[in-house]
């Protein structure tokens, strides 16, 4: 009787626990439902068509102020695609800014060399960003 009243005290009758296990199962339920939608939408959507690209590497032209960047360019077949190709300098300032646009082609993966004018004398070149058009 003295543990009844306890329990009772501080909340811990069995209608409580019932009612904690009720919610904890509700939660862990929902949360479950969540993550597998998730996981449907974001890893086994394959619907969205995939570009990749690579720079392979570049070469200063001090003679041209200029910087020849090489890159590959993963992109679906038959979909036309542009780059942004830029040249950098010792402190990571921007001196050269290119877009170039790229046909389409029966190939996944194709290889380009592209040259960038460039304002002041740059150290590096690389490709900055590609998207469908």
């Amino acid at each position: 009787m003295a543990d009844d009243v306890l329990a009772e005290r501080y909340g811990r009758t069995r209608s409580s626990k019932r009612r904690e296990r009720t919610i904890l199962v509700t939660v862990a339920a929902v949360f479950a439902v969540v993550f597998v939608a998730w996981v449907v939408w974001a890893g086994l959507d394959g619907t969205r068509p995939t570009l990749e690209v690579k720079d392979t590497g570049h070469r200063l032209l001090t003679d041209q102020r200029a910087v020849e960047v090489r890159f590959d360019l993963s992109a679906p077949v038959g979909s036309d695609t542009a780059c942004v190709v830029q040249a950098l300098n010792e402190e990571f300032v921007v001196v050269g800014w290119k877009v170039i646009e790229i046909p389409a082609s029966d190939e996944y993966t194709r290889t380009f060399t592209e040259t960038v004018r460039t304002a002041q004398e740059a150290n590096t070149g690389l490709i900055y960003r590609c998207w469908l058009t």
